[in-house]
């Protein structure tokens, strides 16, 4: 790699918070990666039961339905105080679960409540991560920014599913919960030196400082957010393919991991990890990609065209009949994942300063479509197979994709569109 290569690839680190903000990311992902494995294996073994581990990986999005308001909460005292907040419930609830599980009482019951608690604050998660790049990112270095950023969910994928199925094989769950543990309190001591200690500038509906009564309530706020979404073509445009990925991608990419490696490939949680960490390494090395080419994509329709190609390699996989064949099918899906979703999210970050919590909150808000996603899925599992369900998600994921290209061209695709600015 030239030296210049490289001063591009690494120009993030410039910036002193993300020196801080990209290893507290990166706890948090291994963290969170290890706990969903960890947890999601021990609630199929449990109950025996396909419709349970649907019924636990949904309840780590119950939350979504508050993203909108920690964006305007973001928006209000700033990312890193929300991200703080929020990482300080993630090491509680770990805690909590490692004294169960050291106890002796841990039951499926006990988990899928403390799931729940973390559900209410895990969506927001990701998008105030980007909204605190946002906020101390110059708009040149965004692109690469976010790529470097992503490099955290990918490589805690990788380590995060591997170590996490090889800690619990060796140690068991007790231990295994301590190091996640130890990672969030970690995260939560690093976020706090990242971004920056004062209040986050009000929104540009609130008046002067001498008139604080004239301030808009939060529900105000948030209701200007959604306008300005609503109202803004590309953004819309990309809420709307979000929303598609999130029902009827995200749901076989991450949340039936498992059924495929127990049901369709017979096997143990050992393969399930390196299931999860073939879709990361693909996912790793667009992240790598985007980080030295993130200045010439145009971001519109690289979501577009990216798409596309993440439901067709997820197609693939639906069909591969051995772990072998399916674990590089899962490395090309998560690779064009990478490509595509986060120079749309570079291009959300970069439309309007003044609303870049909002629309990360809305954003966030669109995660819930794993939610049913999930939840449809497991009776269509019971019933007709893995193969036949994944295909008829990939079938209605294709189809709409080539409708919101259609329904916002001149928006996203065309080179001198909005969505398209380098």
């Amino acid at each position: 790699m030239s030296a210049a290569s490289r001063a591009s690839v690494l120009a993030p680190f410039h910036v002193r918070s993300f020196r801080f903000q990209w290893p507290a990311d990166l706890a948090t992902s291994w963290a969170l990666e290890m706990e969903t494995l960890i947890l999601g294996w021990y609630v199929l073994v449990e109950t025996e039961s396909v419709f349970m581990l649907t019924v636990f990986a949904s309840l780590l999005y119950v939350g979504t339905l508050l993203a909108p308001m920690f964006g305007v909460m973001g928006d209000r005292i700033g990312p890193r105080n929300v991200l703080c907040a929020m990482r300080c419930v993630y090491a509680v609830c770990a805690v909590t679960l490692m004294t169960f599980t050291f106890l002796g009482t841990l039951t499926p019951v006990v988990v899928l409540v403390i799931t729940t608690i973390v559900g209410l604050v895990r969506p927001s998660d990701i998008g105030m991560r980007a909204a605190l790049v946002g906020e101390t990112m110059p708009s040149d270095r965004l692109v690469g920014a976010m790529s470097i950023q992503r490099t955290t969910q990918d490589s805690a994928r990788i380590a995060g599913a591997l170590s996490g199925a090889g800690l619990v094989a060796t140690l068991g769950m007790g231990p295994a919960y301590a190091a996640v543990s130890a990672f969030y309190v970690i995260s939560v001591l690093l976020t706090l030196k990242a971004g920056s200690a004062g209040i986050a500038r009000q929104p540009a509906a609130a008046v002067s400082a001498g008139n604080e009564s004239a301030r808009p309530s939060p529900w105000g706020d948030l209701k200007e957010g959604l306008a300005y979404v609503w109202n803004t073509p590309h953004l819309l445009a990309a809420m709307s393919l979000a929303f598609l990925l999130n029902l009827t991608a995200f749901p076989l990419f991450t949340g039936l991991l498992p059924v495929v490696a127990k049901e369709v490939y017979l096997s143990d949680q050992t393969t399930l990890g390196y299931l999860v960490a073939g879709a990361a390494t693909g996912a790793f090395l667009g992240s790598i990609v985007l980080s030295r080419i993130g200045h010439a994509v145009r971001p519109g329709r690289m979501m577009i065209i990216f798409g596309a190609a993440w439901y067709t390699m997820l197609l693939v996989f639906a069909h591969m009949p051995h772990a072998t064949a399916g674990i590089p099918a899962l490395m090309l899906a998560g690779f064009a994942q990478s490509m595509g979703l986060v120079p749309a999210t570079a291009m959300l970050l970069r439309t309007s300063a003044q609303f870049r919590g909002r629309i990360m909150g809305i954003r966030m808000l669109v995660l819930y479509g794993n939610l049913p996603g999930l939840l449809i899925a497991g009776p269509l599992i019971a019933s007709f197979g893995y193969p036949v369900m994944a295909t008829l998600y990939c079938v209605i994921g294709l189809a709409f994709t080539a409708l919101i290209a259609v329904r916002w061209r001149a928006q996203i695709w065309r080179l001198d569109a909005p969505a398209n600015t380098r």
